[in-house]
């Protein structure tokens, strides 16, 4: 985990961003100066001295531009330095960790050449996007990741929560560690008699919009709908990207919070077990990813979700999809995207299972590589 674990280490050390949402909380404040999160990835032949011959058989030479979630930047990062510095070492490609909203933001204002986000766009951003261009955004799944309920309790190896009992959490009607119901669900554990203080994202995310849907769509007692960005009560805490969340994990005794299983696993977070729609406790691990995948119809269009997962599925997991358009690229552009991306979904699946993300199943990857295949083809 070559670039990732680097990262992930300075910026939780160096992190100040968290920040007190909705006003009072019983820990104390934790508001801190906040530090610029956004992290960008940026490879290529500034630093490869004598690109241009070994561009000649390396692959199409250029600059790519790409913003948008923070959900798939361990691995975007892993397949952008593999790819520019050992495939094709004349290609720069730029990628900033923004969150979703951003990405998506940015890609219909057409200041990047691709967008990233957990969601798909929105039926009104489509037709929007369509008038603006001139033809239709490329909607493309690239990798699968669950969204995991971590904390930092090393005394507490095993907890088991219900989805009823992760939004009684966030919507902060359970308070307190060792509330019963908790205790009731985990028997002989020792609960702390500590404040839950529940971490959230407080820019506009993807991984938000992945957890409050499922919480929305499969527990009984959540009432904060679902999207990108919701307004999270009094007595939580926000920060920036699944960076920020992680960091507020760390730095608040009690914190509990949702991130991408990659941060969970960098940064050795303990992670919740939960309960799925066939009533079985499940660790988010890469097989019970995987397993909850088995079961979704991906239609042509892409536009899917993961719900109702059951068997040894984890049921908290979502997709990365990449926004291109299928227009409007100069030619140099157009080839380097395509390129770079039917690497990444033809080589890149060891990389997504080291950091812990689902790839693309192989009989799903025919559909998404004649769908790169459409960038630019209406030009």
């Amino acid at each position: 985990m070559r670039t990732f674990t680097r990262r992930a280490a300075v910026l939780v050390a160096a992190s100040l961003l968290v920040s007190a949402c909705g006003g009072d909380s019983d820990a104390g404040d934790p508001t801190a100066e906040a530090v610029d999160e956004s992290a960008t990835t940026t490879s290529g032949d500034a630093a490869d001295g004598d690109t241009d011959d070994e561009a000649a058989t390396g692959g199409p030479s250029g600059a790519l531009d790409g913003a948008g979630a923070t959900f798939p930047t361990p691995v975007f990062e892993e397949w952008i330095f593999e790819y520019a510095d050992n495939v094709n070492p004349g290609a720069s490609i730029n990628y900033q960790s923004i969150g979703s909203g951003g990405g998506i933001e940015q890609f219909l204002a057409q200041t990047v050449d691709f967008g990233s986000s957990e969601r798909v766009l929105a039926e009104d951003d489509l037709d929007l996007a369509a008038d603006e261009r001139g033809c239709a955004p490329i909607e493309i799944p690239v990798v699968f990741g669950a969204v995991t309920i971590a904390y930092d309790q090393p005394e507490i190896d095993e907890l088991v929560l219900t989805g009823d009992l992760i939004a009684d959490i966030f919507e902060r009607r359970i308070t307190m560690w060792n509330d019963p119901a908790i205790a009731e669900l985990n028997p002989g554990l020792d609960l702390p008699d500590k404040e839950f203080i529940p971490v959230h994202r407080s820019d506009g995310s993807g991984t938000t919009s992945v957890f409050t849907k499922y919480l929305d769509a499969d527990t009984d007692t959540w009432t904060l709908g679902e999207g990108t960005e919701v307004q999270w009560p009094s007595g939580t805490v926000g920060g920036e990207g699944n960076e920020g969340v992680s960091a507020g994990i760390t730095q608040n005794d009690g914190g509990i919070g949702y991130i991408n299983q990659a941060y969970a696993l960098e940064l050795g977070l303990q992670t919740a077990s939960v309960i799925n729609s066939d009533g079985n406790a499940i660790r988010p691990t890469l097989e019970a990813t995987s397993a909850a995948l088995s079961a979704i119809d991906i239609p042509d269009d892409f536009r899917f979700d993961i719900l109702g997962v059951g068997g040894d599925g984890y049921p908290i997991a979502g997709t990365n999809w990449i926004f291109a358009w299928e227009c409007g690229y100069d030619d140099e552009t157009a080839e380097l995207l395509i390129d770079f991306w039917t690497w990444a979904v033809e080589n890149g699946d060891d990389l997504a299972l080291e950091l812990g993300y689902a790839p693309l199943a192989d009989d799903v990857k025919p559909d998404v590589l004649a769908a790169i295949e459409r960038v630019n083809a209406q030009n």
